[in-house]
């Protein structure tokens, strides 16, 4: 079997060493061998990728993806911008047309570096997830392989077509949800632990699940064998996800003491994702759209900014795994963009670059759990990027497609290096 030698560049493992010149050999749809400095002959059968002034590294992996949401780099649909408009709802053709915009959004993510992603949560209740999943699994259309979440879930029985919903409060209601979504085939659960400012003045700080019904959310997941994601804002939020066993929290925006106490015990077991994207898009990048200064400070996004920027530090310095990525789709958020978050983490929540590089390679192998993936290692599923530059130095090199020069995954190249 002929061999890929990407040689003559530097090398970013995901163990959080800094890239140093380096060469890594892949073979089938694994990497065979790592090696530091670079030789000057290779087997006459080799594929020799020449990554002169390039960063080798570890594809990348998005930890709080919807790929159902409608806006994409060069695909802005203004409809799903909510507090503002939503008419998005209004407009629904049916599963073969959402299932397509899926299709899109997983094709230009994977465009832009990331070859996995854990999703956090489908926009309407159909199997789009499930379907895109299986045939991105198939090798039928391109994308990152996926974990598929169900539709997130609330806990107000009034449905958002105006029907109520009989029995839908309750532990055995929670139980019940979670066994239909296993069902069905999702990997996760998605529960709106807290509400958020975004739908109700100080939202984020309602808790709309009790202990006992999130208990029971956790027990039926265990037993269904699926992963509790949960959106959680509120301090109380964040104590119900951790005692419930709850795997990814998003946000945890206004965790107090105990929270991140709670949190630290259970750092081996539990991953957070801040989405700082959205929340910065939304201060700072919103006018186009009509999200003006007012308009923000209303939906929450003000106070969250600066609620991440006192929570993340504390959350770095305990050693609790804080991933990169979240809620891009929204018309200033569009997916593809997913990479500034990188940044993000840097400029407003006070991690490294090298931090940041580990977070969105190592520790999102960690969180998809497809087994060995994530590092450059031997034996470690080939997903690999050639990136221009040391992202190491400048993170924001990630954020442009063209610095991404080749983008491999499972040992194939979905984009192959241009010849010299």
């Amino acid at each position: 079997m002929a061999r890929t030698v990407f040689t003559n560049g530097l090398v970013f493992d995901g163990s959080g060493s800094a890239p140093a010149p380096g060469e890594v050999v892949v073979e089938g749809d694994r990497v065979t061998e790592v090696r530091s400095g670079w030789r000057s002959e290779h087997e006459s059968t080799d594929q020799v990728i020449d990554a002169t002034g390039c960063t080798v590294m570890p594809g990348m992996i998005e930890s709080h993806c919807h790929l159902t949401f409608p806006s994409a780099v060069g695909h802005i649909d203004p409809s799903f911008n909510p507090p503002l408009d939503v008419s998005f709802f209004h407009h629904i053709e049916g599963l073969p047309s959402e299932l397509a915009r899926a299709e899109r959004n997983a094709k230009i993510l994977l465009d832009h570096g990331f070859t996995s992603v854990y999703s956090a949560g489908s926009i309407l209740p159909m199997p789009v997830e499930i379907i895109l999943r299986d045939k991105i699994k198939a090798g039928a259309v391109p994308g990152p392989r996926m974990r598929a979440a169900s539709m997130e879930r609330d806990n107000h029985p009034v449905r958002p077509d105006g029907h109520v919903e009989p029995d839908w409060q309750g532990p055995d209601a929670c139980r019940r949800w979670v066994r239909e979504m296993a069902a069905q085939g999702y990997d996760s659960v998605k529960f709106l632990l807290s509400n958020d400012d975004v739908f109700v003045p100080g939202g984020s700080q309602i808790t709309q699940y009790t202990a006992e019904e999130a208990l029971a959310a956790g027990e039926q997941a265990r037993e269904s064998g699926v992963w509790l994601n949960c959106h959680a804002q509120s301090a109380e939020s964040v104590k119900i996800a951790v005692r419930s066993g709850f795997r990814s929290i998003y946000h945890c925006t206004y965790a107090d003491e105990e929270a991140l106490d709670l949190l630290e015990s259970v750092k081996d077991t539990v991953f957070v994702s801040p989405a700082p994207g959205i929340i910065y898009a939304n201060v700072h990048e919103g006018e186009e759209f009509g999200i003006t200064r007012e308009v923000a400070e209303k939906m929450g996004s003000v106070d969250a900014l600066e609620g991440m920027a006192r929570i993340y530090p504390e959350i770095r310095k305990r050693g609790i795994r804080a991933l990169p990525g979240g809620d891009y789709g929204f018309p200033n958020n569009p997916i593809g963009r997913n990479a500034r978050d990188l940044q993000l983490f840097v400029d407003v929540l006070g991690y490294t670059p090298l931090e940041m590089l580990v977070a969105a390679t190592k520790l999102g192998g960690e969180l998809v759990d497809f087994g060995d993936l994530g590092m450059l290692r031997p034996g470690w599923i080939a997903d690999v990027l050639v990136v221009r530059g040391n992202p190491a130095e400048d993170l924001r090199l990630l954020q442009d497609e063209d610095n991404l020069l080749a983008i491999m995954q499972n040992g194939t190249f979905h984009k192959a290096p241009v010849a010299a």
